[in-house]
């Protein structure tokens, strides 16, 4: 068997670089979808069910792309295709979301954008397990930390720069402002740019045995195969895997209403701007958007020290901790008005996040078999999916009578079930901390 070669860390840099594209526009649509969808007129208790086509297009894309990109080989490569198209497609959306007429016409576009930036994504994940050696993947997955944080971090924030060098913030009823169309338009040249390096500085690597690899792609191409393939993996599930769903269910049932509620949040409580027919409401957006941003800079942050606490903690520990902090940050807005300690809890929200977005990535390459890394970080990824559809059907259900019509209750409810998760995590096998 060939062992993987040492990567030297420009190499890495180039791997992961097309990472902070695809968050930038993830980022964009985090920051500003429910702003987008009140600007054209829906109303706050409707807003989980619109934003339906991310987990739901992740829960079916990612498995296959994942199942399909190992069992591609050609002259561009195994998973360049992939995240290539997937750019491409993405760059189209985020130009046109902006310019909806209708509520409707951007949730559609929403599913078109989710579905391109999931088959990327889901490329970008399993290409660390194809060409990283064990005793770098940690780094790895730390510099995808960075690139999540860092693309994040100007998605958040580029709407609110745009208003400070003179981009207009009001708009007519039912259109979406100049500041935010601006920044889509951004987003589309970056998602594409980032990615397209990473596709001509990164050489992927042939598969191992070229015989063995044709023999398998016999057996298991075509659609109807790949779907045997996925549930076969289901079948074999390794344990930790199983561990990890658990953690996941509570994690990201949770997690959407930051992206839902949290601008609201801002707008509501900081400015008294209930809807965008009151005075305060763009600006409650536009400070919602750099409490996202700062957000993100808690992953940037945490890049630099990931593997010193990897080595001291372990991966269960250290993702427990994290769920705890980022839950007491949600559970925080609770508490003050004050823009500035609002924006200290995002920050603990960003370290919590900062474990999501990494520590079970790196379980999962420390315990699966190669030759099913993209299909098992495809179920991965359709682990949170899962839950974020559970939660996106079950919040309007209980958005009034339960959490009072009030963004910052959302807010509460995700932190209780971050703390929730620590304990689950704790449980995850201990092999987490000793293979690789």
């Amino acid at each position: 068997m060939n062992k993987k070669p040492t990567l030297t860390f420009g190499q890495i840099w180039n791997m992961c670089f097309g990472f902070l594209g695809v968050q930038f526009g993830m980022g964009l649509t985090l920051a500003n979808m429910s702003p987008i969808y009140r600007y054209l007129g829906a109303d706050e208790a409707s807003l989980p069910i619109l934003w339906l086509a991310g987990p739901i297009t992740g829960l079916v894309i990612q498995p296959i792309i994942g199942a399909m990109g190992d069992n591609t080989w050609g002259k561009w490569g195994r998973r360049r295709p992939y995240y290539t198209i997937g750019a491409i497609i993405a760059s189209i959306c985020l130009i046109a979301m902006p310019h909806s007429s209708t509520v409707w016409v951007a949730a559609g576009l929403l599913w078109f954008l989710d579905g391109a930036v999931n088959t990327s994504m889901e490329s970008f994940r399993a290409m660390v397990g194809d060409m990283v050696p064990k005793k770098q993947q940690s780094i790895t997955f730390s510099v995808q930390t960075f690139m999540i944080g860092v693309g994040q971090l100007f998605s958040a924030v580029m709407p609110y720069l745009l208003t400070l060098i003179g981009v207009a913030i009001m708009a007519e009823s039912n259109t979406v402002p100049d500041f935010v169309k601006y920044a889509f338009m951004a987003g589309a040249f970056i998602i594409l740019s980032s990615i397209l390096w990473t596709g001509y500085t990164t050489k992927e690597y042939p598969p191992e045995d070229m015989e063995a690899f044709k023999k398998r792609k016999t057996e298991r191409g075509g659609l109807l195969n790949t779907f045997k393939e996925i549930f076969q993996a289901v079948k074999e599930m390794p344990l930790v895997l199983r561990q990890i769903w658990w953690v996941k269910l509570t994690i990201w049932y949770g997690f959407p209403l930051m992206w839902q509620y949290m601008s609201l949040s801002f707008a509501r409580h900081v400015y008294d701007a209930p809807n965008p027919e009151v005075e305060g409401f763009s600006d409650g957006v536009a400070m919602g958007g750099v409490g996202m941003a700062i957000y993100c800079s808690a992953p940037i942050f945490m890049s630099f020290i990931f593997n010193r606490l990897i080595s001291k903690y372990g991966t269960r520990k250290l993702w427990a901790l994290f769920q705890v902090i980022g839950g007491f940050g949600f559970i925080a807005f609770q508490f003050t008005n004050s823009l500035p300690w609002l924006f200290v809890f995002c920050f603990l929200i960003g370290i919590g996040f900062s474990g999501v977005c990494t520590l079970p990535y790196l379980m999962l390459t420390r315990t699966v078999p190669k030759e099913r890394v993209g299909v098992y970080m495809g179920l991965l990824n359709a682990f949170i999916c899962i839950p974020q559809i559970i939660s996106m059907l079950t919040i309007p259900l209980y958005y009034e009578p339960g959490l009072g019509g009030d963004p910052r209750n959302a807010l509460l409810l995700a932190g209780i079930l971050w703390i929730i998760a620590a304990p689950l995590a704790l449980r995850i096998s201990k092999t987490v901390d000793t293979l690789g």
